[in-house]
């Protein structure tokens, strides 16, 4: 049998690195953190509030009640009042804590996705904003030690068969569109099922949504499972 090459080895031994610097993390886990981002209060300033370009040129719509724009959602939170549900923001990582801390610094609370910012990618996240995406939220649930984008995550997963075989933790995964989170099934028929998400219907937010799985297929959501997840 031949030997494997070397830059095969190199890159088993990569893959190796990487998946042990994962932690482990249990379902009970995931749907904790990612309650307390749908349910976490605050009060933000005026200073929270910003349209425009930051100190480096990158521009910023924070989802606040004031921004309304032709074709996109408009915002919903209020500065000087309690809101609940930390806010989407492109390229977001920010843990609650994370996110308590830049609102006191006069951090953006948020920043709303747009077509040129995905076109752009990294290079449209504000380091002057706080708040999370739809990736961001996965990689917090799951500990992972860096964000994953909806591209990248595949490669830390498992796929399943069908959607009935989900499990609260796992995700539906539609690689540069869209990731959920599975939190379980509305009906025996498993024809609607509740699912974390943020930045999705009806607000810039965190939310646990009821959706039908109709409406999941024909955008191709593939079931996965995290390597890494136990009951």
């Amino acid at each position: 049998m031949p030997r494997p090459s070397r830059l095969v080895l190199t890159l088993l031994l990569v893959l190796l690195a990487v998946a042990s610097t994962q932690a482990q993390v249990r379902r009970s886990e995931v749907i904790a953190m990612a309650d307390q981002y749908v349910h976490y209060k605050w009060k933000p300033g005026a200073a929270n509030v910003f349209h425009g370009k930051d100190a480096d040129g990158i521009f910023v719509e924070t989802p606040d009640r004031s921004f309304s724009r032709p074709g996109i959602r408009s915002g919903w939170w209020v500065a000087g009042q309690t809101n609940e549900g930390v806010p989407y923001m492109w390229g977001g990582f920010s843990t609650p804590s994370d996110f308590k801390k830049g609102l006191k610094r006069g951090l953006y609370a948020g920043d709303v996705y747009t077509d040129e910012k995905r076109r752009l990618g990294d290079a449209a996240v504000s380091k002057h904003a706080v708040g999370i995406d739809c990736s961001g939220l996965v990689s917090r649930c799951w500990k992972l030690d860096r964000p994953y984008s909806t591209k990248e995550l595949p490669s830390l997963c498992v796929p399943l068969r069908s959607y009935s075989e989900l499990k609260p933790g796992d995700i539906l995964n539609a690689p540069d569109k869209h990731v959920l989170i599975f939190r379980g099934f509305v009906d025996k028929e498993k024809q609607r099922m509740l699912a974390y998400e943020a930045g999705s219907p009806p607000t810039w937010k965190v939310l646990l949504n009821s959706i039908p799985i109709n409406l999941l297929v024909p955008e191709g959501f593939q079931p996965l499972r995290y390597r890494k997840i136990r009951d």
